[in-house]
C-alpha cells in the first residue's frame, strides 16, 4: 500500500449511498449491514447501479468501491440531531438471517414508514463504526464482533466513545452497571435506523479523500 490511499467520492457514489438498504446482522453481538439481497433498494443490484452510473459493464467494480465510499461518508458527512422519517425498504424484503430492529417477532411484520429520533450519541457512534467487507454476502458491514473498534465488549467501548468511560474495579477492569449495560445495548440496536437515516440525509459533497497508511480514517484530500 502506498503512503496515502486516495478515493474519489463521486456524485454517482453519493447517489448509491442514498439508496443503500441498512439491515441488522444478528451474528455475534449484532451490527448494521448493507442488505445483500437489495443493497441499493431492489433485488436487481446491477440494474440499480446502472440506473445511477449509466455503465452496464462496471457494476461489480463500482459495487466493490462502495465499501470505501461508505466509510468516507460515515466519517465525513454531517447531520443535525433531530426527528427523521423514512420509507422502510426492509418492509418488502423477507426476514431471514438479516432483519430490522422494528420487525415484530411474533407476526413477522415491520412498519413501512419509520419515524426515529437521531441523537448526538448516535452520530458519535456512527463515526466510530468498524467497517469491513463481508466476502460471503459481498456487501459492506459493520464488524459484528467488534463494531466500534478493538473491543468485543462493545458496550464498554461505546461508553468510551460517548465520553463516559467505565469506572474500573480494584483490579483495573472496566465495570458497567446493569442500567448502563441495558441503556447502551438499546442504543446499539438503534444504530440500524440511525445509519439508514444518516445515509439518506447526511450532508457531504463529492471530492477526493485520502487515507494515511496504517489508519482507517478518511479525510478530504
Amino acid at each position: 500500500m502506498s503512503e496515502t490511499d486516495t478515493f474519489d467520492l463521486t456524485l454517482e457514489r453519493i447517489a448509491l449511498i442514498r439508496r443503500m438498504v441498512v439491515a441488522w446482522n444478528g451474528a455475534e453481538t449484532g451490527a448494521p449491514m448493507i442488505h445483500p439481497d437489495a443493497p441499493y433498494g431492489s433485488t436487481d443490484r446491477d440494474g440499480d447501479i446502472f440506473n445511477v452510473t449509466g455503465d452496464d459493464e462496471g457494476a461489480d467494480e463500482e459495487h466493490r468501491a462502495m465499501g470505501d465510499a461508505l466509510a468516507v461518508f460515515l466519517q465525513n458527512a454531517t447531520l443535525k440531531p433531530g426527528r427523521y422519517q423514512y420509507h422502510n425498504p426492509l418492509a418488502k424484503l423477507a426476514p431471514g438471517d438479516l432483519f430490522d430492529v422494528f420487525r415484530d417477532e411474533a407476526t413477522g411484520e415491520t412498519p413501512e414508514h419509520i419515524t426515529f429520533e437521531v441523537t448526538d450519541a448516535h452520530l458519535r457512534l456512527l463515526r466510530a463504526f468498524s467497517l469491513e467487507w463481508d466476502e460471503a454476502y459481498d456487501v459492506p458491514r459493520v464488524d459484528p464482533k467488534r463494531p466500534y473498534g478493538g473491543m468485543t465488549w462493545h458496550t464498554a467501548e461505546m461508553a468510551t466513545h460517548l465520553g463516559e468511560p467505565p469506572e474500573k474495579d480494584a483490579e483495573g477492569r472496566a465495570v458497567l452497571t446493569d442500567e448502563q449495560e441495558a441503556r447502551l445495548e438499546r442504543l446499539h440496536r438503534e444504530m440500524q435506523p440511525a445509519m439508514q437515516i444518516f445515509l439518506r440525509y447526511g450532508d457531504l459533497g463529492p471530492g477526493p479523500f485520502r487515507q494515511s497508511e496504517g489508519t482507517s480514517g478518511w479525510k478530504p484530500a
